[in-house]
């Protein structure tokens, strides 16, 4: 009987290696994938919270909703809302009268998001009103 205690062929090495290519080939996307789709709706959850505090912020005076720093200074908002989170950038325009507000969320790079979300004082997350930036056909339209 022949004793073969050398080891693995180069061949066999190869095959393995290629084996585990393949696999990592199939595997990467699915995780970018799910990592934007975590962002997303991490965003849209973000953006529920920004709904949340604009109506306490609103119930106290000066009676005026208020911008990012407002609500972080009155505690309540975090203050990740001010530099951005999981992959997204959040933003809240005000109108001069105060008494309307427009809150954004923008990913800030393709692997953040594929969608940027809004929303108003009518509390419903919204895609983006770019056809880009929203799936198709549904720019502007609720979040589901």
């Amino acid at each position: 009987m022949k004793n073969n205690s050398q080891g693995f062929s180069l061949l066999e090495l190869l095959i393995v290696v290629a084996i585990i290519l393949i696999i990592a080939t199939i595997a990467i996307p699915s995780l970018l994938r799910s990592r934007q789709a975590a962002n997303e709706t991490h965003a849209v959850a973000n953006l529920k919270t920004v709904n949340t505090a604009e109506v306490q912020y609103l119930s106290s005076p000066p009676n005026t909703y208020g911008d990012i720093p407002n609500l972080i200074t009155a505690g309540l908002l975090d203050s990740t809302f001010a530099g951005g989170s999981s992959g997204y950038l959040y933003a809240i325009t005000i109108p001069a009268n105060a008494l309307d507000y427009t809150a954004s969320a923008t990913a800030n790079g393709p692997g953040g998001g594929r969608f940027d979300y809004y929303t108003k004082p009518d509390y419903v997350i919204r895609y983006s009103t770019d056809p880009l930036r929203a799936p198709t056909g549904l720019s502007g339209e609720p979040v589901r």
